[in-house]
């Protein structure tokens, strides 16, 4: 049964911290579908949870324009990808997605353009605009072993 946690995010450096908290109980094979619009903080939480399994100082370009990026950490291989630009979901497979659903730890920004190929077992983090201007709200939604996760970190 999916459950879903609803964050409000007062700014970015909430963001960060969300990014920092996931990337805390994430493990090999997991997938974190990253949803929202254009500048709704996707790819500030991407970094700031890979970052949190490498180095603070380590460089984590936005992956718009080639897809896909890889990094190594304790954990395993960190894989994030952009999708944006992706025409059909078969085109993921050129970008090894296979590889990092089998055995890496997967940030997907717009997941919906996979169809088919994203995993049941997932974490889905919606960010939207929050209520005041700098602020975000993050909905987390997930179900396989995920509520049990969820709940272990924020509680009922």
């Amino acid at each position: 049964m999916p459950s879903t946690v609803t964050l409000d995010l007062a700014d970015e450096a909430a963001t960060h911290r969300l990014g920092q908290l996931l990337a805390g109980i994430a493990g090999p094979g997991d997938i974190f579908a990253l949803e929202g619009d254009l500048g709704s903080g996707k790819t500030s939480l991407a970094r700031a949870f890979i970052r949190a399994l490498t180095d603070d100082a380590e460089d984590v370009p936005s992956p718009t324009f080639t897809l896909a990026q890889v990094y190594e950490s304790d954990l395993g291989t960190l894989w994030h990808f952009d999708l944006y630009r992706l025409e059909k979901p078969d085109d993921a497979l050129e970008l090894g997605i296979e590889d990092a659903f089998a055995d890496g730890i997967s940030l997907i920004e717009w997941p919906d353009r996979l169809g088919s190929w994203l995993p049941a077992d997932h974490l889905t983090i919606a960010l939207s605009p929050g209520a005041e201007s700098r602020s975000r709200r993050a909905r987390l939604t997930g179900g396989g072993d995920w509520p049990r996760r969820l709940q272990e970190i924020f509680g009922d």
